[in-house]
């Protein structure tokens, strides 16, 4: 149960139910009603629950929202309900005070939901794709697949907690021009290792890194030189596949180390294979979408767009393009690829909703995209949802650092995660990804509460040695906490903390933003140092010993299911 929607109906229905009261009286019109809205106030003096209801209908009641406001607070029959108290304040604003009864179903909403507390259904019935990394096979992953990866990943979770039926996707990007690029960098270090590198040019938009070098030698080392009389065409062929048969379990393994698993890993080569691409193309055309100029097939892209932006109410640009689709050489471009994986995910998957986690340098494609799906009648502008994720800087002692300490090449995630715990690499990624992020190398290894991961984790750890004392002297966790004897306002505002946890799990959701729970954990821990300072547990009399334990236990529930969603440990030592 989410105490804190509990709290919103009753606040609703109060409020309803005085209006109504207040009319029959005759001392307020009968008129049509605004919405009731209601929120936490910023000061907690000013109560646990806020409602601006008599500010919003001043203007349809024809009186002052104070006027309103006691003619309603005059009506409220508070008894049985989740309140102690309501009061008038401000200009109007009618405060409530939440009363043991709610803080008591706070409480026992943990303590009954276990594992499943903070979880709702409002995504039930719903079949969502993530799509996260995807990183091009062609080399190691960096710093974007990073912290795409852990974005993706826990989003994933996050809408899997609110009901949703999810599943994780990898797109392989193994066709095309950066296939193609990969295949003749690895043919010019295999023809190099036999007849010297001044013998063989080596393709100068081709991959310079070691690690083709090291596909290369592989190769050799393996094979000889067997591919030395045989076409180019075969020989870069084998070569490709070669390459990618050592770098994508590479890939896969750095990403389990991440904690990361995929529930798909989907080929861009098999949409080609099959003839999806060209079905695709060919339905778009079908539909009156496509035109041919200079030899090549185009997508009316500017016209979708411009009339999405018109029905929407919104002036089209004047910079709008039309794309190609099919080069007049006959080969497919990666756009009608991605809009043939995209129809795939829709049409024949059947995915309700699509999230795909894109760096900042593919905002030009999300539009695009997004016609060219409109135009095959998917609503691609309602279906698809693309989270642009800004670029992340590396610091160490406040200087910008570029190149791993170990390889002296970029860092990638596996140098990393060589360097950081994986759980620090998780925290830290999973920032608001809409802005630029900067990951703190000494911080994330500090083990003090500047670190904001160790400060959560040792939260969770604390409790369970607390736990662990106090059973070794025969004092158990009871069933559940007797309120009454939870008063002190460090007990309450930790328990007020308890309670946010499901909205801000239903924020998460709603915002794409997975960082609302790094914050909560972050103010809940603190909740929990702050009470365990103040409210003395160990030595104290038995019954308020076994009611602080209890919601000692309690925190370390929702500590656990939050830092679960994340994926990351919840120590029971530290």
């Amino acid at each position: 149960m989410n105490m804190m929607q509990e709290a919103h109906k009753q606040i609703h229905s109060l409020t309803l139910d005085a209006y109504r009261a207040a009319v029959s009286d005759g001392v307020l019109p009968d008129a049509e009603l605004p919405a009731i809205a209601v929120e936490i106030p910023k000061d907690p003096s000013n109560g646990d629950f806020t409602t601006t209801f008599a500010l919003a209908a001043a203007k349809a009641l024809k009186k002052p929202p104070k006027v309103i406001a006691a003619a309603l607070s005059e009506r409220m029959r508070l008894d049985g309900t989740y309140f102690q108290s309501v009061e008038i304040a401000g200009p109007g604003f009618l405060n409530f005070r939440a009363g043991s009864r709610w803080y008591d179903g706070v409480l026992s909403a943990i303590e009954t939901e276990g594992n499943d507390y903070g979880t709702c259904t409002d995504l039930q019935g719903q079949k969502i794709m993530v799509e996260f990394v995807s990183a091009n096979p062609t080399g190691p992953m960096h710093m974007g697949n990073a912290r795409g990866g852990v974005l993706g990943d826990t989003l994933a979770s996050i809408l899997s907690a609110c009901g949703a039926e999810v599943e994780r996707e990898f797109y392989v990007n193994d066709a095309g021009n950066q296939i193609e690029k990969f295949a003749h960098s690895i043919e010019a270090r295999y023809l190099q290792h036999f007849q010297g590198e001044d013998a063989v040019t080596f393709p100068e938009d081709g991959y310079h890194g070691d690690d083709i070098r090291d596909l290369a030698e592989q190769y050799a080392a393996q094979y000889g030189d067997t591919l030395l009389n045989v076409t180019p065409d075969e020989r870069r062929e084998k070569l490709a596949a070669f390459g990618l048969s050592v770098n994508l379990p590479k890939m896969k393994a750095d990403l389990l180390r991440y904690k990361i698993s995929y529930d798909t890993w989907f080929l861009e080569s098999t949409l080609h294979e099959s003839g999806y691409v060209a079905e695709t193309v060919d339905e778009l055309s079908k539909r009156g979408w496509t035109y041919e100029k200079d030899g090549a097939l185009w997508l009316k892209t500017s016209e979708i767009m411009r009339g999405n932006l018109l029905k929407a109410g919104k002036k089209p640009s004047d910079d709008l393009k039309d794309d190609v689709l099919r080069r007049a050489n006959g080969f497919y471009t990666y756009f009608a690829a991605d809009i043939a994986y995209h129809r795939n995910k829709f049409e024949l998957r059947g995915f309700d909703r699509v999230i795909n986690i894109w760096g900042a340098d593919h905002h030009g494609h999300v539009a695009r995209l997004k016609a060219a799906l409109d135009a095959l009648g998917l609503d691609g502008s309602g279906r698809l949802d693309i989270v642009l994720m800004q670029l992340v800087k590396l610091l160490r002692d406040g200087e910008t650092v570029r190149m791993s300490k170990r390889t002296g090449k970029a860092i990638s995630l596996s140098d990393l995660l060589d360097e950081v715990p994986v759980d620090a690499a998780r925290w830290f990624f999973n920032a608001r990804p809409e802005t630029q992020m900067e990951f703190d190398l000494g911080l994330a290894v500090r083990e003090d509460a500047e670190n904001p991961v160790y400060y959560v984790k040792y939260a969770h750890a604390r409790i369970c040695s607390l736990l662990r004392t106090l059973a070794d002297e025969g004092a158990n966790v009871p069933a559940h906490a007797d309120i009454s004897l939870l008063t002190d306002d460090t007990e309450r505002a930790l328990i007020k903390a308890l309670a946010r946890f499901g909205e801000e799990i239903r924020l998460c959701a709603r915002d794409y933003d997975p960082s609302h729970l790094n914050r909560y954990l972050q103010d809940l821990a603190g909740c929990f140092h702050r009470f365990y300072t103040s409210c003395r547990i160990k030595g104290e009399a038995a019954d308020v010993q076994s009611a602080r334990l209890g919601l000692a236990d309690d925190t370390r529930k929702v500590l656990c299911n939050g830092l679960r969603l994340l994926g990351i440990e919840a120590p029971e030592k530290m």
